[in-house]
């Protein structure tokens, strides 16, 4: 995994991907992963993640990933 991340971010910085873009970008799709592991489940995934059930929520509300996550359900059926 760790060569496979450094060839990543080798790639990142050939094109000019700035740092703030680079962790936003993985922070939202590391939090959608553990999301969709968890079934939706945000008191699971705050666990899993190692954080605070409020802090995942103010993170989904920065990533944009709030609204995606409540709709899952309703979307699936």
């Amino acid at each position: 995994m760790k060569r496979e991340l450094e060839t990543l971010i080798s790639q990142m910085i050939e094109k000019g991907v700035l740092f703030a873009d680079a962790v936003t970008e993985f922070e939202r799709t590391f939090i959608r992963g553990v999301l969709e592991k968890n079934r939706g489940n945000q008191s699971k995934a705050a666990k899993a993640l190692g954080i605070h059930r409020n802090t995942l929520g103010r993170k989904l509300e920065q990533l944009g990933l709030n609204h995606r996550a409540k709709g899952r359900s309703a979307g699936a059926r």
